[in-house]
């Protein structure tokens, strides 16, 4: 396994008895990544063990997606892979639009305003409502995180080379 491989979701429980997984989606493209024919690793992240899957059917239901893999047609086939993750290859990344980052782009880039100010490392990509909220851990005795909102009025720049993101802070956002 050489290539790199990204996490879109997480197997939360089984699904019925036909061998259904519910999925909580870990992605943006989650219409895209759970599509039949589309191929997964699942992965144990406590022992490293994986398999290689491929989607026979998907559908929404409620905050997670029922997703049915070939060959898996029985509850008791299933079962085993609670907790699992579910991981798509760097080749079958999706193209981003400008503008746009992977998760795993934005999370540990530093955080510093354009005055210079260092705020912080972004830690985690909270996605509430209308827009992401990326939070900012400050260094130690400098405070509470920091809740950016990643609209442009706050987000001047992303160097994705440097790890460095720029920002400029609203009043009372502090």
């Amino acid at each position: 396994m050489n290539e790199k491989w990204f996490t879109v979701g997480k197997v939360v429980n089984t699904h019925g008895i036909r061998g259904e997984l519910k999925v909580l989606s870990q992605t943006d493209f989650a219409d895209v990544r759970f599509a039949p024919g589309s191929r997964l690793l699942m992965q144990n992240e406590e022992n490293g063990s994986s398999l290689e899957v491929r989607v026979a059917s998907s559908r929404a239901h409620k905050n997670v997606y029922i997703v049915k893999m070939d060959g898996f047609n029985d509850i008791n086939l299933v079962e085993k892979y609670k907790g699992w993750v579910l991981k798509v290859s760097e080749a079958d990344r999706e193209e981003l639009d400008e503008g746009e980052y992977y998760y795993h782009e934005i999370i540990g880039c530093r955080v510093v305003t354009v005055e210079g100010e260092e705020l912080g490392v972004i830690s985690e990509i909270l996605s509430p409502g209308a827009n992401d909220v990326w939070v900012v851990d400050r260094p130690k005795g400098k405070g509470k995180p920091i809740l950016l909102p990643v609209i442009d009025e706050v987000l001047v720049g992303v160097n994705k080379a440097d790890k460095l993101v720029t920002v400029r802070l609203l009043e009372g956002l502090i």
